[in-house]
């Protein structure tokens, strides 16, 4: 959520709309994630499960349509910012999308990793 809010409010980066859809799904596991630590609450897997897998796949996709060149043929974004536009390619892989990729992946894989933890 950090790098979300620096690259659009310090380096005044335009999100896309997959990054808009990124953001409704990882903000709010910000506040999930947090309350639950704070209260214990293991039972958090339930509700940022489904909201990481599901940031994931959107995640996939936008990085996708930023790398493979054939899929710019079924971008959604028609106005405003492109999708498979890339603010930053960092080493020519690294962006945005696959920054947000990495974050679900890490929340997804401790959100699997608790369930699996006895009570």
């Amino acid at each position: 959520m950090i790098g979300s809010l620096f690259f659009s409010e310090v380096m005044k980066f335009v999100p896309c709309n997959f990054c808009w859809y990124q953001r409704i799904l990882m903000y709010p596991l910000v506040l999930l994630l947090g309350v639950a630590f704070y209260h214990q609450d293991r039972k958090i897997t339930r509700y940022a499960l489904p909201l990481s897998i599901l940031g994931m796949i959107v995640s996939s996709y936008h990085f996708a349509l930023q790398k493979i060149p054939a899929l710019k043929a079924f971008e959604m974004c028609t106005s405003g910012v492109p999708c498979s536009g890339q603010y930053i390619n960092w080493l020519g892989f690294i962006t945005i999308p696959l920054l947000a990729l990495v974050g679900f992946t890490i929340i997804t894989i401790c959100m699997v990793w608790m369930r699996k933890q006895p009570n």
